[in-house]
């Protein structure tokens, strides 16, 4: 995913739709190719002891195909609430309580599913929209978990088998509203962002703005061609485009390692860390701090490894990953200050190995 100069809203700062997703999507492409070539002409002499090559190809794939579904549809829905919601009047109607406030705005992916991705950008807007850093940062950290696309592929894939769908709505509330108020407490809370943003936050409170990021023109605004069908479904188009080729070549990424780890890493090593209450919890953050899959698809992505892990690992794999992770971080410091992510990044790790070891020990 291409990010917009921090400096600069103009069209020269806009990137070019095809030049920033064509290299992506032939690499996913390329590389699921590979997979089904492999796995159709492998012979069974070639299948690995404990699994084989085979089953951890077989495996990717069949994560992935029951994936993409649900990435199409959370894509499309994200783009449809994207140009047909007008964002202004939902920010309009928030209640003036900081603590209600951020509450609220912690749900406000229910109205605005966006993976993670989408949401720097997103959130960005909302910071020249007014709202404050403490309320910035809630709705970041809360909305690519609790938003319907990510909540139903959850149920998808664990039903309510062990409260892990109960379990990951609660701790991203909680932990997401712990660093909003965490963060209030700062006695200028501008500082906690890079001049740019502070300059666009001050200068611009009101605009529908230019600079949203990523991955399109207008990831949260208002726009300038919401009259018009026609200009509506050419933005909607053009979404489309650049968010399947962020997300796809993540997603085949993440299925072909998830494959990959089942096979290279032995069973026993894996039930050993999975079945310890502390360790399990910090193998599974630290796998998804760098495995960076987006929040709509992790659930199929740790899926094969939940016979083998507590079920507060899966817990803290799920909170975590969405909200903290490498490719978040690069996003997030278009935004932030290295100082303001280095705390928030402390304060979600330690309450997400927390909540995992608190469903650990439950269970």
């Amino acid at each position: 995913m291409t990010i917009a100069p921090a400096r600069g809203d103009g069209p020269q700062a806009r990137p070019t739709p095809a030049r920033a997703v064509a290299p992506g999507l032939l690499a996913a492409m390329a590389l699921l190719g590979a997979l089904v070539t492999v796995r159709v002409l492998a012979p069974e002499s070639a299948a690995l002891p404990e699994g084989g090559l085979q089953d951890g190809i077989t495996l990717a794939l069949s994560v992935l195909l029951e994936s993409i579904p649900f990435v199409i549809l959370g894509i499309a829905l994200a783009i449809a609430v994207r140009v047909y919601l007008p964002t202004e009047r939902i920010l309009a109607r928030l209640p003036r309580r900081p603590a209600v406030r951020r509450a609220i705005l912690s749900l406000l992916g229910v109205v605005l599913p966006v993976c993670e991705c989408g949401n720097v950008p997103m959130t960005r807007g909302l910071l020249m929209r007014g709202l404050s850093v403490p309320e910035a940062m809630t709705f970041l950290l809360a909305a690519p978990i609790l938003n319907p696309v990510t909540i139903v592929v959850t149920w998808q894939v664990f039903g309510w088998e062990d409260g892990i769908l109960l379990w990951r709505i609660i701790g991203g509330f909680a932990i997401a509203n712990l660093v909003g108020w965490l963060l209030a407490r700062h006695p200028d809370p501008r500082r906690m962002l890079v001049p740019e943003r502070v300059a666009a936050s001050g200068h611009d409170h009101g605009a529908t703005g230019h600079d949203h990021g990523a991955t399109g023109h207008d990831h949260g605004a208002a726009g300038h061609d919401h009259g018009a069908p026609a200009s509506r479904l050419t933005r909607a188009g053009r979404m489309f485009r650049e968010e399947s080729g962020a997300v796809m070549p993540a997603l085949v990424v993440g299925c072909a390692i998830a494959g990959a780890i089942q096979v290279a890493v032995p069973r026993g090593v894996l039930v050993d860390l999975g079945q310890n209450a502390l360790l399990s919890v910090l193998v599974l953050m630290a796998l998804a701090f760098v495995v960076s899959i987006c929040s709509n698809v992790d659930a199929f992505f740790i899926l094969p490894f939940a016979g083998a892990f507590l079920p507060g690992g899966i817990v803290a794999f799920l909170v975590f990953g969405p909200m903290i992770d490498v490719k978040m971080l690069a996003l997030m410091r278009t935004t932030f200050t290295a100082r303001t992510l280095a705390l928030v990044t402390a304060v979600v790790a330690a309450a997400c190995f927390a909540l995992g070891a608190g469903v650990n020990a439950l269970a």
